[in-house]
Formats: structure tokens, sequence, C-alpha cells
């Protein structure tokens, strides 16, 4: 919730809304009309106005005026649209087994001590003879060293690009960059990880990008290589409900697919995986597994014939295995083959959060303000739009940096905070090596890496795989 006023807080800027965010620590920025003290959405904070704002029944996270309702609605962007032809509700979703749907939800905090060791004890042995450490892949690439050198970016910017430049750095060493591909960036937000990969292939042919996002989101860099000879296309839509074999592009063309994502979230991984590897282009009801093609034997010429859905390589920054979801999750059989079920998943991913609980960002160097944050230029001279991106990225960088749950007594009791942190990255390790499994059997070479440290972010670890 927000507050309209915040002792001990500057004033807001002039011309801007004096409603007070409470969530982001600052005012909110939005533009007001003359006059007036708070934006069109904050309008309620203002006690002399005689119009009322409601939520907006299509979408509450925003509100209208009551009197404006009807003609707000017709417009909402929030409005249900037609389904594109690539949208295939739940395709992706994983089978539904009824009597594991149905477990009783225990919270980790309401577990006994010799509970929980219990857990501890069929984690640790789940991973005995498992490689627990991924190997070091912190790499750069020279496509993004100008902007690594850029005085005017701050902390904040500079700790995004340097894991987007380890990603390209990983992707050259695996032979993932390079022409005649489609890359399709997952989770894909502003678009500026598939936005670096066009710029390490500026001069490469027949390059094409499929950016998957189900948010409408601001700032978006599609629009800066509309006059490039690569192709930007944006699909708006859940990756659960993703058909890539009805994606008109993709059936066309029948170029190698390189699948790649930053930062994607919990369940998100496994959605992507799914959307992979087990539907086919030719047969649209058949779940045979996907065609893979190694480009590095030269096989790019004979991908494009069409039929198969072509996988070549995956290289996808993991993040919030907290918000994993058993019906989603593609390593169940690796869970089955260690004796292990839903009800341990379900506590495993919880207790993954032990990992950075309570380490937020601030603890990796604080919060910078936007005067900080361009280091020697004077804050008048920062675009409003700049300002706000930045902005933007960081709420949503603070959904994957740490959490602010509060530890309980008796689990502070039950185990320690250094355990604690042990044990979620152990979750972590036991949940991400189901991936790997579920890749080793569709024909890849999967790897686990560290891709940036800890003090760049504290979700550091990169999935890649390339075909046999």
């Amino acid at each position: 919730m927000a507050e309209p006023l915040s002792d001990g807080v500057a004033a807001p800027l002039p011309g801007r809304c004096a409603f007070y965010v409470v969530k982001k620590k600052r005012y909110c920025k939005m533009v007001v009309g003359r006059g007036r003290a708070f934006c069109g959405e904050h309008a309620d904070a203002d006690k002399d106005s005689e119009r009322r704002r409601i939520p907006c029944p299509l979408d509450p996270k925003h509100t209208v005026f009551e009197d404006s309702l009807a003609k707000h609605l017709k417009k909402c962007n929030s409005k249900e649209k037609p389904k594109p032809v690539y949208y295939v509700k739940d395709i992706n979703a994983g089978p539904v087994n009824e009597e594991e749907e149905v477990i009783s939800e225990v919270s980790i905090a309401d577990r006994t001590k010799e509970e929980l060791d219990d857990l501890i004890g069929k984690l640790k042995t789940a991973l005995q003879g498992l490689n627990i450490k991924p190997d070091s892949g912190i790499l750069s690439h020279p496509a993004l060293h100008d902007p690594l050198n850029d005085p005017k970016n701050g902390n904040f910017a500079f700790k995004h690009l340097k894991q987007q430049a380890s990603i390209l750095g990983n992707m050259e060493a695996l032979e993932l960059l390079g022409p005649g591909r489609c890359y399709v960036e997952f989770g894909a937000g502003k678009g500026k990880l598939s936005h670096w990969i066009h710029v390490a292939l500026e001069k490469a042919e027949d390059v094409h990008f499929l950016l998957v996002e189900r948010s409408s989101t601001r700032f978006k860099v599609d629009g800066k290589h509309k006059n490039t000879d690569a192709t930007f296309d944006r699909l708006q839509v859940d990756i659960q409900h993703l058909d890539l074999g009805r994606v008109p592009f993709l059936s066309e063309k029948g170029l190698p697919v390189i699948a790649v994502g930053k930062h994607l979230c919990g369940a998100a991984t496994d959605l992507a995986l799914r959307c992979l590897f087990e539907h086919s282009l030719k047969d649209l009801d058949s779940h045979q597994p996907t065609k893979r093609i190694k480009l590095s034997e030269g096989a790019e010429e004979d991908s494009k014939t069409g039929g198969d859905l072509a996988v070549s390589g995956v290289a996808i920054a993991l993040c919030c295995h907290h918000r994993c979801d058993w019906r989603h999750y593609v390593g169940k059989e690796f869970f089955r083959e260690r004796g292990l079920g839903i009800r341990e998943f379900d506590a495993f991913q919880r207790m993954s959060s032990w990992a950075t609980c309570g380490m937020s960002r601030v603890s990796h160097g604080h919060k910078t303000s936007p005067r900080e944050k361009v280091g020697t230029l004077d804050e008048k001279q920062m675009g409003k739009e700049e300002e706000e991106e930045e902005e933007d990225e960081e709420d949503e960088e603070a959904e994957h940096e740490g959490s602010s749950e509060t530890i309980p007594d008796n689990l502070n009791s039950a185990v320690s905070a250094e355990e604690r942190e042990h044990v979620g990255r152990l979750c972590k390790v036991l949940i991400d090596h189901g991936r790997l499994h579920y890749l080793q059997q569709r024909g890849f070479k999967p790897n686990l890496r560290y891709y940036t440290s800890r003090d760049v972010s504290l979700e550091n670890v990169l999935l890649t795989a390339v075909p046999i």
C-alpha cells in the first residue's frame, strides 16, 4: 500500500505527484495537471477532489475514475484480446496427477526440528554422487566493452551489463552466436539480452529474434532495431500457453532455435524447457522429442527445410527456485529415481529461499539515487523516461535479489543462519540437477556454471545445453 505523505523524506519534485509510494520509498514521479498536487492514479489522495477513483474490474492493479468506468473498459490494456494462433491453453503446463496434487502444504516454519533434520538428510542423500558446485564461467564479450567502460553507467547498470556480457561470453564459448538462427528470449522483459546478442551479431546474416513476454512492457528496445536486417518479433503470451510450432515465422523459416533468458523466474524455466522439447512442428498432436541440430557440424542448411523444431542450444540464467511448481517441473523422473516426490519437492523449493533469505540488495551495495547512477551527469540532464526506466529495472531486480521474509524464532533455533544458507543452495542445486537430467534424456549436454559473482547477483547460475 502507499501513503500520500512521508516524514523525513525530501519533498516531491516540482510538477510531480505528491503521493508517497511506500514500496518504492519515494514519491510518485507522474506529472500532475496545473494546480493539482496528485496525478490521476492517486487523485483519491486529494481530499478536495470531487471525483472518486475505484480499482479497475479488469485489473485491480490500477484505478479509474468511477464516472469514466464505461469509457475506460473499452480501451483498457487489460481487456482480454483475441487469442493468437500460437496460444494453446496449458500446452506446457505438464500433466496433472490428482493424487499428487492433493497434499497438505505445511510451511517450513511449522515443522519441528526433527522434521527439518529429516528433510535435510534426504536432501544430502539425494545429492550424493552429483557435482554440487557449478563450474566457473565468469566471462565477457567485446560487444559490451564500450558500455562496460562508460562512466555514465552507474553501479546498477554496470551489474546488468556484466551479467549480459558473461551470458554472451558463455554463448560464444559454446558456439551459440552465429548466422542463420532464431534466438527465442523467454521472459524477455524489455528485450535487452536480445539487444546485446544482436549487437554481437550485427554483421551476421539471417539472424532473427522472438521475444516472449506475458506482460505489457515499457521501454522496450525492439524499436531500436527497426532499420536493421534482423527481425524482432514480440509474442505477448505466457510461456505456459505458447506452442512454438504454431508461430508462423518459425514454421516458415525453419531456422535453428537458440533459447535464452536472463533471470527466468522459477517455474518459467521448466515451462520454457517443455515449450522447446515436448512439441513438434510437423505433428502438432504428437509428443515426440524435438529435433536437435548441432550447429558446429554445419547442419544449418539442413535445418531450413522446415518440419521439426530444431533446438540448437540453451543459455538461461536461473533464479527464484522457491517459485517452482511440481506440475510444471521437468525433473520429476530425476526426483523419483532418488526416492523423492511432491512432498519433498514442495519442502525443498521453499527451503531454496534460504540461500538468499534476508540478503537484500542493500547488503550488496546501497541503492543508488538517480544522481549517483549517472556519475558526473547532473540530474537535470537526465530525461524523465531514462530515470523511470532505471527505477523500473530496480523494482524488477528486487523480485530476484533476496527475500524480506522474517525467520521465526523456532526456525532460528532449529537451523543456524549459516546452515540455512548452505541448505538453500543445495536445494537449488538439486532442483537444477533435475533439469540437467531432463536435457540429457533429450540428447543434450547440459551444464551449470557460475556466470557472475554473488556481489553482482545473488542468482548467479547459468544453465547451458548444446546437442551431443
